[in-house]
C-alpha cells in the first residue's frame, strides 16, 4: 500500500503529537463554550480584544450591506474594492509608509513577499525560530537559504559573508512560541553592513508593541531604511482577518505585478476590511488597552515566579510555560482544563524536541481577577503534577 496514512497517525498518537480541533461554540472572548464546556481561556491571539468588539461588529454588519460578502474576483481583475482601499491607505499611513499591500492571510502574505523579491542566484537569511509560514517562503523562493542562531547578530553575519545575490534577512518580530522579541536594532545594523534588506513579520508585535501599537519597528524606534519590508496580520490584534505588507512604492508594486500569493487568489471580503478599519480606529486611539494589557502580564510573571513555573523571556502577551516532554505538557494542559482553565498544549515540529510548552496569552479583554484565578489554578495542578511518580515539575 503505497499511502500507509493509518500508520502515520498512529506514530503521531503514540508520540503524543496527535492534534485535534477544539470546537468554539462562543464569540471570541475570555469566557467562552469549547467542546460542551464553559471555560476561561488564555489562548487566543485576540490580544486587544476587538474581535467581539460591538463597533467592529457593527461595522462588518453595515459593511456587508454596503458592499455584499464576496470580494468576487482577484484583486487585478474585479476585487480591489473602496474599502480595500481605503484600508490600504489607513494601513500605510499607521506605518510611516508610502503603501500597504493587502492579503487575505498571513502566510500568503509571507509567501508573495520572500517569492517576489528573491530567487535563484539569490540569498535568504532567516532566523531559526521564526514562523512555519516564512520558513516556508525561503524554500520556496529558489534562493540559497539559511538560517542563522536565534536573534543572534553574529551567526547572521557569519552567514552573510557567503551570501550571494540580493541577500533578504528575514525575522519575526515577535516569535509565536517564545513571546521574545528580535534585538531588530542589531541585526538591522549587520544586514545594512552588507547591503542586505531586512523583512521583519510583526504579527504578534502590532497593537500590543509600541506606543501607539504600531509594533517592534515603533517600539525599537526604527524606520524603513532599517525595515524594507513590515508584514502585519490583521487577524490578531486588529481582532478581524488578512494581512498586509507595508513599504515603498516600488516595493507593493513589485508585489502586484510578481507575487503570485496576492495575483491568483479572490480579495477578502469588503466588509472584513470595514471592520478592520473600525479595529484601527480603536487600536491607535483606546491605549488603555495596552496598558491593562501590561499590567496583566507582569501580574501573570510575577505570580508564576513564585509558584516556581519555567517562563520565556517574554514582555509580550504570549507567556509560554516551558514544561519539557510532550506528555507533560498533554498532562498539565488536561488538568487545567479539569479545572475550567483552556490553555493549549504546544508541541514538536511547532517548537523544538524538548521544549514542549503551555502558550499561555492574554487579551486586554482578561479581568486581574481572572489572572488571579489562572495563578491559583495552575498552582494546584503544577504541585499535582510534581507529586505525580516518574515527573520532575
Amino acid at each position: 500500500m503505497p499511502f500507509d496514512l493509518a500508520s502515520r497517525l498512529a506514530e503521531r498518537r503514540a508520540a503524543h503529537l496527535y492534534r485535534q480541533r477544539p470546537l468554539l461554540e462562543a464569540p471570541q472572548q475570555p469566557e467562552v463554550t469549547v467542546d460542551g464546556e464553559r471555560l476561561l481561556a488564555f489562548c487566543s491571539n485576540d490580544y486587544l480584544g476587538l474581535a467581539s468588539h460591538p463597533e467592529v461588529i457593527r461595522a462588518m454588519q453595515q459593511g456587508a450591506e454596503r458592499w455584499g460578502v464576496g470580494g468576487g474576483a482577484s484583486h487585478l481583475v474585479m476585487g480591489h474594492s473602496t474599502p480595500h482601499h481605503q484600508l490600504e491607505e489607513a494601513l500605510a499611513e499607521f506605518t510611516g509608509r508610502p503603501r500597504a499591500l493587502l492579503f487575505s492571510t498571513g502566510y500568503m502574505a509571507n509567501l508573495a513577499a520572500v517569492t517576489a523579491l528573491v530567487g535563484q542566484g539569490d540569498t535568504v537569511l532567516e532566523d531559526r525560530l521564526n514562523h512555519a509560514s516564512l520558513l516556508d517562503a525561503g524554500l520556496l523562493s529558489g534562493a540559497r537559504f539559511s538560517r542563522y542562531l536565534h536573534s543572534d547578530a553574529n551567526s547572521l553575519a557569519s552567514r552573510l559573508e557567503k551570501a550571494t545575490g540580493n541577500t533578504l534577512v528575514v525575522t519575526d518580530g515577535v516569535f509565536s512560541m517564545d513571546g521574545d522579541l528580535a534585538d531588530l536594532p542589531t541585526l538591522c545594523a549587520t544586514a545594512r553592513s552588507r547591503d542586505a534588506w531586512v523583512m521583519v513579520d510583526d504579527a504578534h508585535g502590532f497593537g500590543p508593541l509600541g506606543k501607539t501599537g504600531g509594533g517592534i519597528v515603533e517600539h525599537f524606534g526604527l524606520g524603513m531604511d532599517d525595515v524594507q519590508v513590515l508584514v502585519g496580520t490583521l487577524g490578531k490584534a486588529f481582532g478581524t482577518a488578512g494581512a498586509f505588507i507595508a513599504g515603498s512604492d516600488d516595493l507593493i508594486e513589485t508585489l502586484i505585478q510578481f507575487a503570485r500569493p496576492y495575483i491568483y487568489t479572490t480579495s477578502q471580503p469588503p466588509a472584513v476590511a470595514c471592520a478592520t478599519l473600525k479595529s484601527l480606529e480603536l487600536l491607535r486611539t483606546e491605549n488603555w488597552r495596552r496598558d491593562h494589557l501590561n499590567r496583566l502580564i507582569e501580574r501573570f510573571r510575577q505570580g508564576a515566579a513564585r509558584i516556581g513555573l519555567t517562563l520565556m523571556d517574554s514582555p509580550t502577551p504570549i507567556q509560554p510555560i516551558l514544561v519539557g516532554s510532550s506528555e507533560r505538557a498533554l498532562q498539565l494542559s488536561a488538568d487545567l482544563r479539569a479545572c475550567g482553565i483552556l490553555v493549549g498544549a504546544i508541541r514538536p515540529p511547532t517548537v523544538p524536541a524538548g521544549s514542549a510548552r503551555l502558550r499561555v496569552t492574554f487579551s486586554a479583554s482578561h479581568s486581574e481577577a481572572q489572572v488571579e484565578r489562572l495563578l491559583d489554578i495552575l498552582a494546584e495542578c503544577w504541585n499535582r503534577l510534581a507529586e505525580e511518580p516518574g515527573t520532575d515539575a
